[in-house]
């Protein structure tokens, strides 16, 4: 992990983006939020409406094996990068159809991918105005995050506390390297994305998501946030003692 941070870079600033560019952007965006909630798309992404339909999905994966997981990685990338509400009911889907292991896998593409095209998005469209408005304000945290970026996200995306499109979002507003990015976001969700396809495996006993998100499991994902930090106390404290 010392050698990731190491190894992060500041990204250049990048020319100013097309005012068309941007607007195409928002538009498509806003075009997929209204149709989410016009349509009420949101009762297809509810335990009940999963469970009600177990048989039909289970079915047609059997049938239709890479179509489903083509399907799947798909709708799930689109609702992380449009941070639409619905992830934890994905991802039980995942595990209940693929298995957990096999599903965890599938959800970690789709939420990365996701997550990317939300931090890229957030980035094209807003970092060179928060730039321009408090930029000067904001050298030190982008200095300071930058250099270590990997150990911050990795906190972040372990921590459950931070909601993930918060972060996908405010990531995008700093210079952190995509690299860096993309892989402390593969990594980060990889326990969190594991026990909910497990809990998926099980989805016939489970009557709410807050029985999967017990204390414990989001106190040993706590655990997690903050023993990712460690590089960074390590290189603070070796500084002060040099």
């Amino acid at each position: 992990m010392l050698a990731t941070d190491a190894q992060t870079t500041v990204t250049p600033v990048a020319p100013a983006a097309s005012p068309i560019g941007k607007l195409a952007i928002v538009g498509v965006l806003a075009a997929a939020l209204f149709a989410f909630f016009y349509f009420d798309l949101k009762q297809y992404l509810s335990l009940d409406a999963l469970k009600n339909n177990r048989d039909a999905l289970l079915a047609y994966t059997d049938t239709h094996y890479a179509t489903a997981v083509a399907m799947f990685i798909g709708l799930y990338a689109l609702q992380t990068a449009f941070s639409l509400p619905g992830a934890a009911i994905f991802t039980l889907a995942g595990g209940f159809l693929f298995g957990s292991f096999v599903g965890t896998f599938f959800v970690n593409i789709a939420a990365t991918t996701g997550a990317t095209l939300a931090f890229l998005a957030a980035r094209y469209l807003l970092r060179d105005w928060v730039e321009r408005q408090f930029g000067n304000r904001l050298a030190p945290i982008q200095e300071g995050f930058a250099k270590n970026a990997f150990s911050y996200l990795m906190t972040l995306r372990l921590i459950p506390i931070f909601p993930f499109f918060i972060v996908n979002l405010v990531s995008g507003l700093t210079r952190v390297n995509v690299g860096a990015y993309v892989l402390a976001t593969a990594l980060g969700i990889i326990p969190g994305s594991f026990v909910y396809a497990n809990a998926g495996r099980q989805l016939g006993s489970i009557n709410s998501l807050g029985e999967i998100a017990s204390p414990r499991v989001l106190g040993a994902f706590a655990l997690l946030g903050l023993l990712s930090l460690v590089p960074i106390l390590y290189k603070t404290f070796s500084k002060k003692g040099a």
